[in-house]
């Protein structure tokens, strides 16, 4: 009986040890594909839905919430803010028009509006320069310069200069998949001395039709 009981246990054990363990996820390899051909291949996807836990950094100060964003290719975007299951904060972007509840100054607008878009479109990029180094690429254009995996064709940074003289620098890490979508499920958008640091939870891209 001892013995059953022992054997039952260890294999409990073993079960919820493969439970938790952390899923591996096989990363994918565009060794050799140009990387000019890895950005057309996205380039049909024609809007993002997402929702997200969010931090928003200033200096030493953090607010955390969870989000949802819908944006567009064009730069139209309306995102939602909650914290504790309430409604905190609002902003909407269409045709250039920024609207947000509550008023937020130039720069956390730009870092929402423009730094969003350029964010999660990152490869809708034009005119630009490829680089190749050792193990990545430096795609260059007159605004934005990205870098980007040279094996997973992934980014992790990318700089917008704006039209003011600032720049908008992010970060991006922890690859994941939606469908046949590979994208990176950590950001972090930094401007002056604010900073948004995005984890995806899901996400869906929307291709023309």
């Amino acid at each position: 009986m001892w013995k059953t009981a022992s054997a039952l246990c260890l294999l409990s054990i073993i079960v919820f040890s493969f439970a938790c363990a952390k899923k591996r996820i096989e990363l994918p390899d565009y060794e050799g594909v140009d990387v000019r051909d890895v950005l057309s291949s996205r380039r049909n996807i024609k809007s993002i839905e997402t929702t997200f836990s969010v931090t928003f950094e200033r200096d030493d100060t953090e607010v955390k919430g969870e989000g949802v964003l819908n944006i567009s290719k064009n730069g139209d975007m309306s995102m939602r803010v909650y914290s504790f299951g309430f409604l905190v904060f609002q902003i909407t972007s269409e045709d250039g028009t920024v609207r947000s509840a509550p008023e937020v100054d130039r720069s956390r607008g730009a870092l929402l509006t423009y730094g969003l878009r350029d964010c999660f479109f990152w490869w809708d990029l034009e005119d630009f320069e490829v680089e190749e180094k050792t193990d990545h690429y430096l795609l260059d254009n007159s605004m934005r310069k990205l870098w980007m995996n040279g094996k997973t064709m992934l980014p992790f940074k990318q700089s917008v200069a704006l039209s003011d003289g600032r720049e908008l620098i992010m970060y991006y890490e922890q690859p994941d998949k939606s469908g046949d979508i590979w994208y990176p499920s950590k950001i972090r958008i930094e401007l002056s001395k604010y900073a948004v640091i995005l984890k995806i939870r899901e996400i869906l891209f929307e291709s023309a039709v």
